[in-house]
This record gives C-alpha cells, sequence and structure tokens, in this order.
C-alpha cells in the first residue's frame, strides 16, 4: 500500500514529531550520516541544534500532507527544497548516503512496530523525498548561487544596517521576494533577506537588516559588515505581491519588515496609473523609523501613495542622537503612538483592499488577527512564511 497506508503514514509521522520525542531519532539520523560520509557533515553550520528541528517539523508536515492526501503541494515543496540546496553543494552521492542513513535509522527505531506494511511505506516516503529533491536539482540549469561586493554599509539607526552590495551578475527575483543570503562572518549559515530595491540589470541590490537579539547572523552583519566584504546569495523564494488590477493596497511594516514593502512600491513607479497604496511603517521609537525620507520622496512624486510612521512610543532613547535624524519631513502623515495592529484598525477594517504584513512573526500573527476579527477577508492577507 505504501503512501496509500495511512496507518503506517502516521506510524512514521509520529516518528518525527517533537512533542512525541523524536530528537533522539532525527540525532541518530545524522550522527549515522556524518559517519558514513563525511563529506556530509561539510554541508552544515557547527550547532546543529535549528537544522534537526527544521528537519523533523519538515519530515512531520510532509507526511501529514500525504496522509490527507495532499501531494501536491509536498512535491512542489521539495523540489524547491531541492534546487534551492544546490548552493550548499549537495551532490547526488550525498543523497545516497542520505537515503541509506535515513531507512537505517527507521528502522532501528521503529523495529518493534517494524512489518511489511511500513516498511513500503518508509520506503516510499524516503524515495519520495530523495527522488524529488535531487531530480529537481539535477533538472535546474541556473546558477545554485552569486557572489557580490559590499560597496557600502550604513547604519540609520544603532539596530538597523542598510547593505548596498555590487552582485558580479544580475540577480533574478520580483518585487517582493527574498533571497537566502551567506556572509563570510558565518560561512555555512544562510540567513534570508529581502532586497529593498526591484532587480537591477546592472546587479546592484540593497538589504535591510535589523539586529535579533541572539541572531548571530544579523548581529554580524550590523556590527560587523565592510565595504569589501564577499557575500553570497541563492535563488530568490516568496510570492507577496500586488495586482495592479485586483483594487488598492493596504501594507503594514514593522522594522526592516519594510524592505520587500519598499522594492513593491518601487516597482510600481514604473507605471503612470496604480491603485491606491496606504503604508503603514512601524517601529518601537520615532528615530527607528529610518527610511522615512525615502518614502517621502516616492511619496511627494506619486500621488497614489500614502505613509503613516507609527512608533509605539512618543520619545526617543538617549542613544539616538549618535545616529541620523529620522524625523519626517513636512508632508509626510502625522506619526501615530500604538502597536502596529492596534493603530491600522483603528482605520476600519481594510477589507476591500488587498493587504501585505511584513516584519516580525508576532507583529504579522497579531496584525493578521486583528484585521480578521474586524472583518478583513484571511485570503485578502498576504505574508511571507512565518517562524514557530
Amino acid at each position: 500500500m505504501g503512501l496509500e497506508d495511512r496507518e503506517s503514514m502516521r506510524i512514521l509521522r509520529d516518528a518525527f514529531d517533537l512533542d512525541l520525542g523524536s530528537a533522539t531519532l532525527v540525532g541518530d539520523f545524522y550522527t549515522h550520516w556524518f559517519a558514513a560520509d563525511l563529506s556530509a557533515r561539510d554541508l552544515f553550520p557547527p550547532d546543529m541544534t535549528g537544522q534537526r528541528r527544521v528537519f523533523a517539523q519538515a519530515l512531520c508536515w510532509l507526511c501529514d500532507e500525504l496522509i490527507a492526501q495532499r501531494a501536491e503541494e509536498p512535491v512542489a515543496f521539495l523540489a524547491q527544497l531541492g534546487r534551492d540546496h544546490r548552493k550548499y553543494g549537495v551532490t547526488a552521492a550525498h543523497y545516497k548516503t542520505l537515503q541509506d542513513a535515513l531507512l537505517v535509522t527507521l528502522r532501528k527505531a521503529l523495529y518493534d512496530r517494524w512489518d511489511r506494511r511500513l516498511s513500503e511505506a518508509v520506503d516510499d516516503v524516503v524515495n519520495l523525498v530523495v527522488g524529488v529533491m535531487s531530480g529537481a536539482a539535477d533538472a535546474e540549469t541556473s546558477p545554485p548561487f552569486c557572489d557580490g561586493t559590499v560597496l557600502e554599509h550604513l547604519r540609520p539607526t544603532r539596530d538597523v544596517s542598510v547593505i548596498r552590495l555590487k552582485m558580479d551578475h544580475a540577480l533574478n527575483y520580483h518585487p517582493g521576494q527574498y533571497v537566502p543570503v551567506q556572509v563570510p562572518q558565518w560561512p555555512r549559515r544562510w540567513r534570508y533577506l529581502s532586497p529593498a530595491i526591484p532587480a537591477d540589470p546592472h546587479g546592484y541590490v540593497e538589504f535591510h537588516v535589523r539586529s535579533v537579539g541572539g541572531g548571530m547572523v544579523s548581529t554580524a552583519i550590523v556590527g560587523e559588515a565592510r565595504p569589501g566584504d564577499r557575500w553570497r546569495v541563492a535563488n530568490p523564494h516568496g510570492a507577496m505581491e500586488i495586482d495592479r488590477d485586483a483594487g488598492d493596497v493596504l501594507m503594514v511594516a514593522g522594522s526592516t519588515g519594510l524592505a520587500p514593502l519598499r522594492s513593491l512600491i518601487m516597482d510600481l513607479t514604473r507605471f503612470s496609473v496604480n491603485p491606491r497604496v496606504h503604508l503603514f511603517f512601524g517601529a518601537k521609537y520615532p528615530c527607528e523609523l529610518y527610511d522615512l525620507h525615502t518614502l517621502w520622496k516616492i511619496a511627494s512624486t506619486n500621488p497614489w501613495l500614502s505613509v503613516t510612521p507609527v512608533s509605539e512610543l512618543n520619545f526617543d532613547p538617549p542613544w539616538a542622537s549618535a545616529f541620523p535624524d529620522n524625523t519626517p519631513p513636512r508632508g509626510l502623515h502625522v506619526r501615530q503612538v500604538g502597536l502596529l495592529p492596534e493603530v491600522v484598525t483603528r482605520y476600519g477594517n481594510w477589507g476591500d483592499r488587498q493587504i501585505l504584513l511584513c516584519g516580525r512573526p508576532e507583529m504579522v500573527r497579531a496584525t493578521k488577527a486583528a484585521l480578521v476579527a474586524k472583518g478583513a477577508p484571511a485570503d485578502r492577507i498576504q505574508h511571507d512564511p512565518l517562524a514557530n
């Protein structure tokens, strides 16, 4: 029965469930794989904690989808994963040793329930994962990544950096997408960043990075990135977009969540007629609204754009004096004070708008919940995948 054997599939699914104690199984898998294939260890960062968690969650989700007989999205996900993993240097030999290690680990972990039916289900799932990922990687003809040089590192506020690069080749991405980025301070650690400008034919790109407490890569970028550094950028992800024929637009950006929305706004300036766009741009302190001058320049020549700055607090901290003055120019909407979900919904439910949210996961979840509670259709709200 294989993939159609829901009982066996549930046994396999539970084996990867972190809440049911899958940490030992996942740890054993990586130990077995790295012992059998020493080159596989070089594909991963020294600290494997996050990787083990992501692997377990992905396999658990995959089994849930297959149990529900929803194969289209898992296959698409695995294909994208295979194409994306080319940036790590994954080869066909790595897929073969991964397959062998995973099968051996599962047989050992599930020995007390192992029978012909479970064996078929496990074989089919592992073959699906390896087959789709390796097949998609082999079929992809575009380069797995592109390198570029840091030209400028600007610090508009204490915890935010604006990084401008010149890539060796033009990057191909749509406004609103995000890309995996690797910096020299942390080799083999990739972080997703959103370009803040549309794709440039000459290879120029700009990223906005906020230092996150406990975030090693973001902290290194904000504190250590220098002109001349060589960055590596891989292929884009994400589907956040504006349909110019689908009505007016609400955008809500928290801190550097502004970047992909800014890129979309800049792309709209190519057209003489656009839907109305209202952007709420929020931060904790007024001084952290770091890009209001750029937004004002765009809005001053594009009447379809309006911007409302929002700060949680109505005063700046002492350290603000050491950074550029981010006071908005005259002509920008009066700054509002409060949390973004509260401020946005003061104006109504925005149910007639295309709604795009970007920022910290907590802000996005809270804003989406507030909008839906006010009556905005959930299917009109776009945001990137949220971390747990």
